[in-house]
């Protein structure tokens, strides 16, 4: 559901790299795309109009949705009655107690709880809890401060078309302010605690994928000039002073990490077209051994949309827990 977005075009390449096992594949989009055909190795699909009737077939094992948070909320409920497993993009399912929420690297259990839908996190979420889950094992988690720099991919074609437009000398359409060399410090739109919805949703979700449901967790996100890669940097209070070779030695370990030692770090550009979660500037702050600070970059429309959602469907499809 989505075909025709960022995030489905996305689905489509993955779906292709990774040799995904499938008898059928069909696409659906809403009534402005229906009609269209995208390529799929090699062979034309037809976009179809997502309607009351799709899912009455009962033809579906699983349906991924990046359609948007009102289409989700209708239509998920109606691919899950018809015995589809959902695995949803979107913010709607994220914070219901009845849907996991799920990074495969991080809580892969979680999956098992399923109602028949399965919420994917947030694109900055998603890259934080990876790099956070081996801290929590070695040390535990107190307190999270984040700071991002986001993408304007983050927005989908709008944020990339903005951009654009500056760059021709236009104004914006979509973002409060120009884009173009300058810096927004709002995602998503304000609420009566004065954060936004994208730092509610950072501090939230942090909490569900890791269980911290008594850590401090804050969030202070920005949107940046930069076409695709997010970055986040992370502040950390320990529960226990901070064996720094020992956190090194756990990222390692981990396929889906890429850490790259001071004076090498990563950038957007260099993860950009990459699953893996990058790691850099790891500091032990030298007047508290149990605080520390590092960076994360991944591909927030690889990582932290499409792949992880389609990661989910294997680790659910196999069975199998890391």
């Amino acid at each position: 559901m989505g075909a025709s977005g960022l995030v489905g075009e996305q689905f489509l390449k993955i779906l292709d790299e990774q040799a995904f096992p499938m008898q059928e594949l069909r696409l659906f989009a809403s009534s402005r795309s229906a009609g269209k055909t995208i390529l799929f190795q090699n062979q034309p699909l037809l976009i179809e109009e997502l309607t009351e009737t799709t899912f009455q077939t009962n033809a579906f094992d699983v349906a991924l949705f990046s359609a948007g948070g009102d289409v989700s909320k209708h239509f998920a409920p109606l691919a899950k009655q018809s015995g589809a497993l959902v695995i949803d993009n979107s913010s709607a399912w994220r914070m219901d107690p009845h849907v996991p929420l799920v990074v495969p690297e991080v809580n892969p259990e979680d999956i098992f709880l399923h109602q028949g839908i399965i919420a994917n996190p947030n694109c900055s979420t998603i890259q934080a809890v990876v790099a956070l889950k081996a801290v929590h094992v070695l040390f535990g988690l107190e307190r999270i401060t984040y700071a991002t720099y986001q993408a304007v991919s983050g927005s989908g074609y709008k944020g990339i078309l903005d951009l654009e437009r500056n760059e021709q000398g236009l104004d914006s359409q979509f973002y409060p302010h120009p884009i173009q060399h300058n810096i927004i410090p709002q995602i998503d739109s304000f609420l009566d605690t004065f954060e936004t919805g994208e730092e509610r949703k950072m501090r939230q979700e942090t909490k569900k994928i890791l269980h911290l449901h008594d850590a401090y967790i804050h969030a202070t996100c920005i949107r940046v000039p930069v076409v695709n890669g997010h970055t986040v940097v992370v502040h950390v209070q320990c529960k226990q002073p901070v064996n720094r070779i020992q956190i090194i030695a756990k990222w390692n370990q981990d396929s889906s990490i890429v850490y790259l030692e001071t004076p090498n770090y990563p950038t957007p550009l260099q993860v950009s077209g990459q699953d893996k979660v990058y790691i850099g500037r790891l500091v032990v702050d030298p007047s508290d051994p149990t605080f520390i600070s590092f960076i994360t970059v991944a591909d927030n429309i690889r990582k932290g949309a499409a792949t992880n959602a389609i990661q989910i469907a294997q680790t659910y499809f196999s069975g199998g827990l890391r």
